[in-house]
């Protein structure tokens, strides 16, 4: 199985012509399909950090390539807080990357733990169903056998 987030850090790193790449809140809304809102939020959590000139966010690719593991993070299932730990582990150190793999391996596993949960209690909740639909389907049957009154 690829690791997204290794994928995006290997296909994404920001080659010395790509670095001086810039985007305006709409390019990357638009590049994203994401809402300028959504940017901002993301922003605000410190998940991104874009150039300020005056009013104007100019984000780098560094930010576009942060925009787009978060949103990788978010579709598995990933906490804001989960992505920032990642993010912030390899942008702390020349080694962060083998300790952001590391880290993102341990929430994976935890979020594949929760699943497994999740489905036992959905299949209990099926035998319940069943169990309840069979009653109810021999409570009618039984109801339909007896002559009218």
């Amino acid at each position: 199985m690829n690791d997204p987030t290794r994928e995006a850090m290997l296909t994404d790193a920001p080659s010395p012509a790509r670095q001086r790449r810039t985007y305006s809140i709409g390019e990357l809304a638009k590049l994203f399909e994401v809402t300028p809102r959504t940017i901002r939020f993301y922003e605000q959590e410190g998940l991104l950090e874009p150039e300020r000139r005056g009013q104007t966010r100019i984000y780098h690719d560094k930010d576009r390539v942060r925009l787009k593991l978060t949103l990788r993070g978010k579709r598995l299932g990933f906490s804001l807080a989960e992505i920032r730990e990642v993010i912030e582990l390899y942008d702390a150190m020349p080694d962060g990357n083998a300790r952001q793999l590391q880290r993102l391996l341990e929430i994976l596993a935890e979020k594949r733990a929760n699943m497994e949960r999740q489905l036992e209690d959905i299949r209990l909740m099926q035998r319940e169903l069943d169990d309840v639909e069979i009653r109810c389907q021999e409570a009618l049957d039984n109801l339909r056998r007896q002559p009218s009154r």
